[in-house]
C-alpha cells in the first residue's frame, strides 16, 4: 500500500509541475502537489471510474463511480466544491430524478458529485456529466468534503 500511495503522489507532482496539464488549470492558486502534503481534496480518475479522498497525503475513502459518456462527458480539470445539498431534484434532456442525495456542485453548468439511486453500474460510464456514487459512499464524502474542498478531475 505504501509503495501505491508514493507512486501515486509522485504522478500528482508530476502532472503540477510548470506545463504540466494542471498548469493551466481553473484554479491555479493551487496545485495537486500541494494537497497531497496536506488537507482534502477529492481526486476522480476517469479512466479508472474511481474517485478517492485525499487528506494529508492519505487516501481515506476509494469508490468506484459512474463519470459522463462521450456524448456527455464530464470536465476535467480542477475545481472546488461550491454548494451542497442533502436532496436535490436533478432534470436535464433525457432525465427528471427526485430527490437526487448528496449532492455537491463543483462547476456551474449542473455539474457535481452526488449519489445515484437509479443504477448500480459503478465502474462504467453513464450520468450525464455529474459523477455518480454509490448512495454509501455519496453520505460519508458529503459528511466529510466541506464547501471549498478541491475536486481534481483527470
Amino acid at each position: 500500500m505504501r509503495k501505491l500511495l508514493a507512486v501515486v503522489v509522485a504522478a500528482i507532482v508530476l502532472f503540477a509541475a510548470p506545463g504540466s496539464l494542471l498548469a493551466g488549470s481553473s484554479d491555479s492558486e493551487h496545485d495537486a502537489a500541494r494537497y497531497a502534503r496536506r488537507g482534502k481534496w477529492i481526486e476522480v480518475v476517469i479512466a479508472e471510474q474511481r474517485l478517492t479522498a485525499w487528506e494529508n497525503g492519505r487516501a481515506v475513502m476509494s469508490t468506484p463511480v459512474s463519470t459522463g459518456t462521450r456524448r456527455t462527458p464530464t470536465p476535467r480539470g480542477t475545481f472546488r466544491i461550491y454548494s451542497k445539498y442533502a436532496k436535490q431534484r436533478m432534470r436535464g434532456p433525457d432525465y427528471d430524478l427526485p430527490n437526487v442525495p448528496y449532492v455537491m456542485y463543483f462547476r456551474q453548468g449542473g455539474y457535481a458529485l452526488h449519489g445515484a439511486y437509479w443504477h448500480t453500474n459503478f465502474g462504467r460510464p453513464m450520468s450525464h456529466g455529474c459523477v455518480n456514487l454509490p448512495i454509501r459512499a455519496a453520505a460519508w464524502l458529503y459528511r466529510w468534503a466541506p464547501r471549498g474542498t478541491v475536486v481534481l478531475i483527470r
